[in-house]
């Protein structure tokens, strides 16, 4: 049988930037029994639960949960809204913004790339005046929808989609905007209406601290308007059927039951903290993370302080340095999971996960793994990043210590 229990003694230390560790109270709560999910305590839930979860996303709208990962929640965005042919703008900040571009091609949509030279689009946030100086071009309207990461998994980049949608409204363009922040949700300071979002697009496996396997679709009135005439085939992600159920809690097939436990139980622990403290606290580790990067004297893969994630750091090694081999060594001799660079990233760079069910501690001992790994690899180093983060997270103690 296969063992996947197998770390000898202590617990293994996952940081990477998703799937996250799950709290023991969550896991608790996914344990209680599965009850009839046409039943009158599920549908209590379901209402329960569909209110709480508009409070994360901020927005008085409804959101769209589905029994699948991010992806499906990508698919069920466009093929909602969109029709075959549609041209589609998406912006190119890493691995992920290359997948949706990639699934929407397969669907039968036209997507248009837009992205900074060479490396560049990597290491730095979508540039709004790109997005609003090419729809300012579409005088005739062909663009049916704008795409865009909200915080770019592969590396380390949150982009401003305030800006984004700026840029749509400057433009005087009526195209819908489609955000993805399966990363950044419930770490990251998020705004789904204020921001003027039409499809936000999230998942369970970050910042929400459960396993992966739920997916959502925040909505607006006009992401809703839209689906009624878009003509791209759905069944199992149509809005239409599952609005209709989830207005007495329930949905129009069988839901993933007991990790709609867990969501509920993530939300009241989100919402127990106050969402400004989570993304507080969120912003501190990654700081006391970055301060430890540069005392290494090593680059951070986002290029610009202002777009810096919250939510994971990368760290690119030296030319002729394998990082995959780095991350492997980690693992190996310390038990600790990084993140590995993706596409065009791929053995150059590492990820440091810092998000959801974490707190100092595991972060130090999460750069400890990190520097002693270094050391065994021979990369030079220009200092102790332990040293650094141990300083940073001494002086600026976080906003709600435990009360003695």
């Amino acid at each position: 049988m296969l063992n996947l229990d197998f770390h000898p003694s202590g617990r293994h230390f996952l940081q990477i930037p998703g799937p996250s560790p799950v709290p023991d109270r969550i896991l608790r709560a996914m344990s209680l029994p599965t009850i009839d999910h046409r039943g009158p305590e599920f549908g209590a839930l379901g209402r329960e639960l569909l209110d709480k979860v508009r409070q994360v996303f901020k927005t008085q709208g409804p959101v769209v949960i589905y029994p699948a990962s991010g992806t499906g929640a990508w698919e069920a965005a466009l093929i909602n809204t969109l029709s075959p042919g549609d041209r589609v703008l998406m912006y190119e900040t890493g691995h992920f913004a290359t997948l949706w571009q990639k699934m929407a091609r397969r669907l039968g949509l036209e997507p248009e790339f837009l992205s900074l030279p060479g490396s560049d689009g990597w290491r730095q946030g979508v540039q709004a005046e790109m997005v609003e100086s090419r729809l300012k071009e579409d005088s005739a309207h062909h663009i049916k929808a704008v795409c865009v990461v909200h915080n770019e998994t592969s590396t380390g980049v949150t982009s401003d989609i305030a800006a984004v949608r700026r840029a749509i409204d400057t433009a005087g363009h009526p195209a819908l905007l489609m955000v993805d922040t399966i990363s950044g949700l419930a770490s990251a300071d998020y705004r789904h209406d204020e921001w003027g979002v039409d499809v936000t697009i999230s998942g369970s496996q970050k910042g929400l601290m459960l396993p992966p396997g739920i997916s959502f679709n925040a909505l607006s009135n006009k992401a809703i308007d839209a689906s009624r005439k878009a003509e791209l085939p759905k069944s199992f992600w149509a809005w239409d059927e599952i609005l209709e159920a989830n207005s007495n809690g329930y949905w129009p097939y069988t839901p993933n039951t007991n990790l709609l436990y867990g969501l509920n139980e993530s939300l009241d622990m989100l919402l127990e903290e106050g969402l400004d403290n989570v993304f507080a606290r969120h912003q501190r580790w990654a700081a006391g993370v970055r301060e430890a990067v540069k005392a290494w004297g090593l680059e951070i893969q986002c290029r610009d302080p202002a777009v810096y994630s919250p939510v994971l750091t990368g760290v690119v090694v030296p030319e002729g340095v394998d990082a995959d081999a780095v991350r492997q060594l980690i693992y190996r001799r310390f038990d600790l999971s990084l993140g590995m660079g993706l596409g065009k990233a791929r053995g150059r760079m590492f990820r440091i996960g810092h998000l959801g069910d974490c707190n100092d501690l595991t972060l130090m001992a999460t750069l400890s793994g990190c520097e002693m790994g270094l050391r065994l690899s021979g990369v030079p180093l220009s200092g102790s990043g332990v040293e650094a983060a141990m300083r940073y997270f001494s002086e600026y103690a976080p906003a709600h210590a435990l009360d003695n």
